[in-house]
């Protein structure tokens, strides 16, 4: 029996609603008897996995570890995960290093494949938090499948606030925000970007991510969402903004005041 996500509207009035039962709701989704089994399967097999091909091959172990970094989507896509895996991320020129997206970075630290690198899929301890992480991963899927936005913002939580506490210079966080689509989106989306803004000059976007941001909050550095009340802000903005997009596609504009008033 499987659990789904309960999000009763949208909005911040369903963001508040989905913070309060966060964790209640996290926790019946994880016991369900569907997750309980993937995920007793993944650590009682995953120990035997020594190589990238070993995992590739698996398609029910592969599905969790690619599941933990939301990159689900990319299970069929063998031999461009295989070398994800193999080319680990000790190199430049590894292929994880080259992608935009750092999820696949994360994704080939996690087992330790790459040349000079211990495997990690022995290691209990780290194999666990990647069961968790998938978790993490499916409950949001669940609640995307009730609403978007909800999902990104849920992403946001956990991986704006450590993008935001990295030792590396602030250029360096925004480069990588920009490479992770969804919290891309939602800087987008709450900055009043366009959807060609992405089109542009990289170090233009920084301008402008940077400019808009110092706007909204008075800041343009990524160091201050390692604090609640920054996060809160650009995620009730980003929902805000996002109900708006939503009912702006088949409203007009005094139905959309009518309905946000309402909510």
């Amino acid at each position: 029996m499987s659990f789904t996500a309960v999000v009763p509207t949208t909005g911040i009035a369903g963001w508040s609603f989905l913070q309060r039962t966060y964790n209640s709701q996290l926790e019946n989704f994880s016991t369900s008897q569907m997750r309980v089994r993937e995920n007793q399967y993944f650590l009682e097999n995953i120990g035997d996995i020594t190589s990238a091909a070993d995992l590739v091959g698996n398609r029910r172990l592969l599905s969790v570890a690619l599941g933990a970094f939301g990159l689900q989507d990319d299970i069929d896509s063998k031999f461009f995960i295989q070398k994800i895996l193999q080319d680990g991320t000790n190199s430049d020129d590894a292929l994880a290093n080259r992608l935009a997206d750092t999820r696949y970075q994360k994704f080939s630290e996690a087992f330790g494949f790459g040349p000079g690198e211990v495997r990690k899929t022995g290691l209990q301890t780290n194999m666990i938090e990647v069961v968790n992480r998938n978790n993490l991963e499916a409950f949001e899927a669940s609640v995307g499948e009730q609403d978007g936005s909800m999902r990104i913002a849920l992403f946001a939580q956990r991986e704006l606030q450590d993008l935001a506490s990295q030792s590396f210079s602030d250029d360096a966080k925004w480069f990588n925000l920009m490479g992770q689509p969804p919290l891309r989106q939602m800087f987008e989306v709450a900055l009043g970007l366009p959807s060609s803004f992405g089109q542009i000059n990289l170090d233009k976007q920084l301008e402008v991510f940077r400019e808009k941001l110092q706007a909204v909050t008075g800041d343009s550095e990524l160091t201050q969402f390692t604090g609640s009340e920054a996060l809160e802000q650009i995620t009730n903005r980003y929902l805000a903004r996002a109900q708006i997009n939503e009912l702006s596609a088949g409203s007009d504009s005094s139905s959309i005041a009518l309905m946000l008033l309402q909510t």
